[in-house]
Parts: C-alpha cells; structure tokens; sequence
C-alpha cells in the first residue's frame, strides 16, 4: 500500500521540473535579439555600400578664380612701366631681396645688392631679364618676377559735365565710351555731341579728337570711339 501512495508523487514531481525547465528555456529565449528580418538585412547592407560616383554627364561647378586686379595690365608682356608704377619684385628663395618699389620720376628704381635700374620704358618680361642678369654677380641662377601691383603711370582724365571727373587708370584696352562710363555718366546738361578728346603727340602737339555720343551709341560713326592713350583728357561740355 506505502508503494502505491508514492507512485503519483513521484509522477507530479517529475511534471513539476519538465515544467521549470521549459520556464527557463523560454526565459533564455526571451534574453536573445530577434534575428533581423530580410528587409533590416538589405537596409544594413545598403549603408555600407559607398555613395555612388556622380554621372559621367553631371555638370561640375567651375571653382572661382582667385582674385586678379587686371592680369591684362600687370602680366601683359606689351606693358610699358612708367614713372609713378609700383612694382613688386619676388626673387625665388631670397626673401631679402624681394619687395615692392615705386619707379621714380626718372624711371630708375633700386634694389637691394644692385642699386638702380632703368625700370621705365621696359616691359615686366624685359624687366625681369635685366634683373636677373645683374643678380648673377650674387645669386646663383637666380628666378626672379616682376608685377605692375599699382598702374600709376598710365591713366586719362575726364573733364566737364560728368558725374565723377577726374583721374583713372588705363589698365588694359579703354575706350572713349568706357572712359565716359567710369566718370559715372552725364549730368543733365551735357552737350554730347560736342564731346571730344585731347591727346598730345610724340612732338607735343595737342590733338582734339571728335567724339559724338548721340551717334556712336547708334552704330554710327564708330571710328571716333578711339582706344585711349596714357594722358588722353576727356572733355564732356
């Protein structure tokens, strides 16, 4: 009898731990991540792809020159230098003998080691030869570089009935209509066509060129709108 009170003990203590087991396995499951489905798979993929090369025809913007007061002035191999030009003068490798000189009223500047040279006259390119070859007496093969870093030497004036009289630069190709144009314009009372301009020749004679705005303006007569000259004067009436 003591045996077959036992039997079922036994058989509930035995569902009992099948019972705690099972517990603890669903626990353990519980703890682990759920395994990613396809399409967290393919997004996580995606992103490690690097980002695709732009097209073969895709357009590029172009990167902004770096600023240059008139190249056509201060590289142009037909550049006169005259009295007034401030030059800056670089020599590769000698910081000492670099530097930025006026030319004075007789067209001489001067430099260190070699004192004065004739600087008026001569293009930036010719300049820069002279240079170079009076520097070999000091300076092994030495590479020098010259720059107009201030046109002073060629400039027109405009005169009369303009917004802005005075004095500019001639730097690079101006014409009678781009010099009226940087004086501001006419004031009301301009008479333009009675404008014209005044050049003085190699043998000192004053020239009075015609210049008559209501016409050019039109595509009239446009050989009076003449490329100016160092010192040329504007005259608006």
């Amino acid at each position: 009898m003591n045996h077959m009170n036992t039997f079922p003990k036994r058989i509930l203590v035995l569902f009992a731990l099948l019972w705690l087991s099972a517990a603890a396995v669903a626990q353990e499951a519980d703890k682990k991540p759920a395994a990613p489905t396809n399409t967290e798979v393919v997004t996580q993929e995606t992103d490690k792809k690097p980002a695709s090369p732009p097209a073969a025809n895709a357009t590029v913007a172009p990167t902004a020159p770096a600023t240059a007061e008139d190249a056509d002035t201060k590289t142009s191999a037909n550049y006169k230098i005259g009295p007034g030009d401030v030059l800056a003068i670089a020599v590769w490798k000698e910081p000492d003998l670099s530097e930025k000189v006026p030319v004075r009223p007789d067209g001489m500047i001067t430099l260190p080691l070699i004192g004065d040279v004739k600087a008026a006259g001569s293009t930036p390119i010719e300049l820069q030869s002279v240079i170079s070859e009076k520097l070999k007496a000091f300076v092994s093969t030495p590479a020098v570089t010259v720059i107009v870093d201030e046109v002073r030497s060629h400039v027109f004036n405009v005169l009369g009935q303009v917004l802005k009289p005075g004095s500019y630069p001639l730097a690079g190709r101006t014409t009678v209509l781009e010099g009226i144009a940087q004086a501001g314009g006419f004031k009301a009372l301009a008479k333009t066509k009675k404008i014209y301009v005044m050049r003085t020749g190699p043998d000192g004679k004053v020239q009075k060129l015609p210049f008559n705005y209501n016409e050019v303006i039109k595509g009239q007569h446009e050989d009076e709108n003449v490329q100016l000259q160092s010192h040329d004067t504007i005259v608006v009436p």
